[in-house]
């Protein structure tokens, strides 16, 4: 097992996330995408999607980041996605997002291939209409420091921005 790996599953087993092997699937055909962008440049991009699984509800999900950024964002993702969760009616189904499959950006994630995660969630009647929020705070990703003086960079929630 991947070290990253290890720190996903860490991170989901205090969020009420039922453990067994990670599920491939595709997304469904109007996935919810969010993302944000870097002050810097550059942004990413997170699909989700929500379905049935054994009664209980399995979150489905890929991220993208943009082919051009600043060198100041690389190998920021991981502690990005880490402070992400998603939300459904208004409670908590996944705090971490690491266990998610990069993908290419693209305009639609419809069909894209997903890793899923059973959640401790049981199925409710009208879930299948219900669209999950994703949030990833606001935060600092990369102080930069010389003598020319200081470069601070943010990522910043705005919606879908790997194609920026």
């Amino acid at each position: 097992m991947k070290p990253w790996h290890v720190f996903s599953v860490l991170a989901l087993a205090g969020c009420g996330v039922a453990f067994g092997p990670v599920v491939l699937a595709s997304l469904g055909p109007s996935p919810v995408v969010s993302g944000g962008y870097y002050t810097s440049g550059g942004g990413i991009d997170v699909a989700v999607d929500l379905r049935e699984r054994d009664g209980r509800t399995l979150l489905c999900g890929a991220w993208s980041q943009s082919a051009r950024q600043s060198i100041l964002t690389a190998g920021v993702v991981p502690g990005l996605l880490g402070s992400g969760s998603v939300f459904v009616d208004g409670r908590a189904l996944v705090r971490g997002l690491n266990f998610m499959s990069e993908v290419p950006p693209r305009q639609d994630y419809a069909g894209v291939e997903a890793r899923c995660v059973l959640t401790e969630r049981p199925w409710r009647a009208g879930d299948e209409a219900r669209r999950p929020v994703v949030r990833i705070p606001r935060q600092i990703v990369r102080v930069d420091a010389d003598d020319g003086g200081r470069v601070v960079v943010y990522f910043i929630q705005s919606g879908p921005s790997a194609l920026r």
